[in-house]
């Protein structure tokens, strides 16, 4: 009877290799390889066209780092990063946890108004991009607004008016161009935090809300001192989730802004792409990359070491 056993572990060990094996032999290149092959760009001299032809490899260190953080654009990049991830976050949270709590209740029509505020996750970015950047034109001030502009112009409004992501205007180095960016992604990715923090306050117990309630606990009592300490993973997920998006987002501001006027919305992923792909230098775009792999990594790891953690301890 082992024996049989052991036959039929060895057989289903075998077929699980022979089919996972492709899975991870496709990662293995054109995730890893690609990542250890940008790493060895990134120490190199491939700043031209014709270097990177002739194949002439020169080992340059972390020059290419070093100039990176003395560039006043890429500074500019990394400070929009901060006050935009800052800002996702906090916008995505606070508008998901409201709306889940409204549609939560069972309102009258709630159940329409949930597919409405999930309906912005089916669209790209790119099409959110293109949408808003619509909204947000601000024409030609004070004679010819648009968007946004115009339709503060017909309500008589007109002192609201200001040139959205075209403003050059900052504040501790942040750029107020950001607001209509930032609006678009909260608008973007806000029905996903919604989605989650509703499935987190239909798994509570109504019992825990029963009991509170009988202890004469106010609405806010309940939520602020049972609902939301239980629902701290799903905020926790959240935040990774949306950090890791923020931290990487091309798509959104390339479409609605570029970099825009004095690179007031511009991003390490926009720097990134216009390095390689139109200056031409491949190692400084891939010094860039890593930069960015690695912000990433400082979010995603810790998490999933925790999860991991979680896991092995159940």
């Amino acid at each position: 009877m082992e024996v049989f056993q052991i036959k039929r572990k060895t057989k289903r060990g075998i077929i699980s290799f022979f089919i996972l094996s492709p899975t991870f032999a496709a990662i293995g290149v054109f995730v890893y390889f690609f990542i250890g092959w940008t790493s060895r760009t990134s120490l190199s001299n491939w700043n031209s066209f014709a270097r990177l032809l002739k194949g002439e490899f020169e080992f340059v260190g972390l020059r290419n780092y070093f100039r990176l953080f003395e560039d006043p654009r890429f500074q500019t990049d990394l400070w929009n990063t901060l006050y935009f991830t800052l800002f996702f976050i906090l916008g995505c949270l606070l508008l998901g946890i409201v709306l889940a709590v409204l549609i939560d209740r069972n309102l009258k029509g709630s159940s329409v108004f949930r597919n409405i505020y999930l309906f912005p996750m089916a669209l790209s970015f790119v099409v959110t991009g293109a949408v808003w950047r619509w909204i947000f034109a601000p024409g030609i001030l004070p004679n010819s607004p648009q968007g946004m502009n115009l339709l503060l112009n017909l309500v008589g409004l007109d002192f609201f008016q200001w040139k959205w992501f075209t403003s050059t205007e900052s504040f501790l180095n942040f750029n107020i161009a950001l607001i209509p960016v930032i609006i678009a992604a909260v608008w973007q990715m806000s029905g996903y935090t919604m989605a989650m923090y509703l499935a987190g306050l239909r798994g509570i117990s109504q019992d825990l809300v029963e009991a509170a309630e009988v202890d004469g606990a106010t609405g806010w009592q309940i939520f602020w001192k049972i609902k939301f300490p239980i629902l701290r993973p799903i905020t926790l997920s959240a935040m990774i989730i949306l950090g890791h998006i923020s931290l990487k987002i091309f798509d959104l501001v390339y479409a609605m802004t570029g970099s825009g006027p004095n690179n007031v919305t511009d991003v390490p992923a926009i720097y990134m792409f216009e390095t390689t792909f139109r200056a031409n230098k491949y190692a400084t775009g891939s010094a860039i990359a890593i930069i960015m792999l690695l912000m990433v990594a400082v979010v995603i790891i810790p998490y999933l070491a925790s999860a991991f953690r979680k896991e092995k301890r159940i």
